[in-house]
């Protein structure tokens, strides 16, 4: 038992001579009890730095993802949406095409020949095949899209063609379709000779009384397709699909190929697709792809459009923010780390001052400032030192509140680019139909109405052709500017897609609506462009008088707009219009 120095052995309590040291305590307890101002140092600066790190990214992270995930969908709607109209206008104006060609006057002499015997009959009818075939030879040179042009009889035998088919295969049925629907459009099938897809359409060949003589057929060059779908694609990433009914492709943005002409959609992912149209989800596409997907029905055909992204890619953006984040807050964690190490080690100050102190700054109050220690020495430089610890953490926070700031700014902007037509300024496709939902919502509770105009410019794709896309540029771009001029502030003025516009204007009546059109189209045909005159076709729709709902009215206006096309070009027509000429 060891004495004091001045002889007096001291008196301990029992208590205290069994007692366990702090150290050896530590060894049992399964946490430490950071007991010493070192550890505690060190803990704090630890938490932090990580809770208000953690919880910022957690709420970033969380807000991005779901900003990338109303893209994705707004963006996949967007594109299946256009493609499937961008097709079924492909397929309708081919259809018609081949009814123009079908009531040629070549064709019906030809399969409206008696048959008579005689040495003369038979010379007679060689000659009109001939001239049958010359007159198909003409039409393939001109119009690209079509492989090969063939007239067959009633009994499916082919008369005349552009090339070296003899035999077309036809449903059993072919006539009554063509009676019923008055069009077959075939399945798609690999030509291995020409090396790609190719798809058999067929309209009716009728006398001039109506009776069916015979059938006007073709094989359709499916590239131009292609194109169309590539152009609607967002990225290398995205995949859009033309598949009929039973799932097969007809075309691909990403091209075709024997093995995927032959490969068919699962039947439950095709189900599931029919049935959740307009909803993307994720499923596993063609070639075994983890895809998220939507579909969208072609208008006017038995056919859809399948809008794809790849799942692993389309969340690839955030994913980066996140490991980057994570990183970033790593790094400042060993940082504040080593500076709270560095503390504990040289702490020496009152602890009723440091209890203090650290209990605001672990309140969350970040502006605390220790006055300086008067005498300098340990105390002075243990003041300076937790100043600087307190100086780095408000640093730190600012930069996440900077982070945070500068993503919800490229949150706006990403919202302005979703609404934006990035060559005219006017709202896009996308925008265009949200108002118009929303119109259509306000009008039915208001019994109000509300009018569409749908213009297209006239020729531009020769224009385009004859002075260079830069000048066609220009020329959309002045369009754009007399329709923003000349609707109300109230109105929508959109770019539906390539040379077409469309003008929502609510609370307006059919006959306001058209005079607008009227303005708009006299102010294009006015104005001067590069090298020659342009001019616009519009068609004018109303709700609820010519469509109960948005998409109807739109396609109503379209059909108009066509009708404009066919009268003439550099016109007005109003759904009215359309509806008592029976077109």
């Amino acid at each position: 038992m060891s004495t004091s120095p001045d002889g007096v052995t001291p008196i301990r309590p029992a208590s205290a001579v069994n007692a366990v040291t702090p150290r050896a305590r530590a060894k049992y307890l399964p946490f430490p009890r950071l007991e010493s101002i070192r550890s505690r140092v060190l803990a704090f600066a630890v938490v932090a730095a990580l809770l208000p790190s953690g919880v910022m990214l957690g709420i970033s992270y969380n807000q991005n993802r779901h900003a990338l995930e109303n893209k994705i969908t707004e963006d996949l709607l967007s594109e299946s949406a256009q493609s499937a109209r961008a097709t079924g206008v492909w397929l309708k104006e081919r259809l018609y095409d081949l009814r123009v060609f079908a009531g040629s006057d070549e064709v019906a002499n030809t399969l409206d020949r008696p048959a008579t015997g005689g040495r003369a009959s038979a010379v007679a009818n060689s000659q009109a095949e001939g001239r049958l075939r010359d007159y198909l030879l003409s039409l393939h040179e001109r119009f690209s899209d079509f492989e090969q042009l063939m007239v067959l009889d009633l009994d499916g035998k082919v008369v005349a063609s552009s090339g070296e088919i003899s035999q077309i295969r036809l449903p059993r049925d072919w006539q009554a379709t063509l009676h019923s629907e008055t069009q077959i459009v075939g399945d798609v099938y690999w030509d291995p000779k020409a090396g790609r897809a190719k798809l058999v359409v067929a309209v009716p060949a009728q006398r001039a009384d109506g009776r069916l003589i015979g059938a006007f057929a073709a094989e359709l060059n499916l590239a131009p397709v292609r194109l169309l779908l590539r152009a609607f694609a967002r990225d290398s990433t995205g995949a859009i699909f033309l598949v009929n009914s039973k799932g097969y492709p007809i075309a691909s943005s990403e091209g075709m190929t024997q093995v995927l002409v032959n490969t068919r959609m699962a039947p439950p992912t095709m189900k599931n697709l029919l049935n959740s149209a307009r909803a993307p989800f994720t499923y596993t596409s063609f070639g075994g792809r983890d895809v998220i997907g939507t579909l969208e029905h072609v208008p006017q055909a038995t056919w859809a459009i399948i809008s794809e992204i790849s799942a692993k890619s389309a969340f690839q953006q955030v994913r980066h923010f996140r490991d980057v984040s994570l990183l970033v807050i790593a790094l400042l964690l060993v940082l504040v780390s080593a500076t709270g190490y560095r503390l504990g080690l040289l702490i020496a100050r009152p602890l009723d001052l440091l209890t203090k102190a650290a209990g605001e700054v672990a309140a969350g109050d970040l502006a605390v400032d220790l006055p300086e220690a008067p005498g300098g020495g340990e105390v002075g430089y243990l003041t300076d030192v937790f100043n600087h610890m307190v100086s780095r953490l408000r640093e730190g926070r600012r930069e996440l509140d900077l982070i945070h700031e500068t993503l919800r700014k490229k949150n706006e902007e990403l919202e302005l680019l979703s609404t934006t037509d990035s060559l005219t300024g006017l709202d896009n496709h996308r925008e265009l139909m949200r108002r118009l939902n929303h119109e259509e919502g306000r009008c039915k509770r208001e019994r109000r109405s509300f009018s569409v105009l749908v213009g297209d410019v006239d020729h531009f794709k020769q224009y385009n052709d004859a002075f260079g896309h830069p000048a066609g540029d220009e020329v959309l771009k002045a369009i754009s500017d007399i329709m923003r001029e000349s609707a109300r502030p109230v109105d929508c003025v959109a770019r539906y897609g390539g040379e077409e516009f469309v003008v929502m204007m609510p609370d307006t009546a059919a006959t306001d609506a058209f005079e607008l059109a009227e303005h708009i189209r006299a102010r294009v045909a006015a104005k001067k462009f590069t090298g020659r005159k342009m001019t616009l076709s519009i068609g004018v729709a109303t709700f609820p008088e010519d469509a109960d709902n948005a998409e109807g009215l739109i396609s109503i206006a379209d059909e108009a707009l066509y009708q404009a096309k066919r009268e003439g070009r550099d016109r007005a027509i109003r759904a009215r219009k359309l509806a008592k000429t029976g077109s």
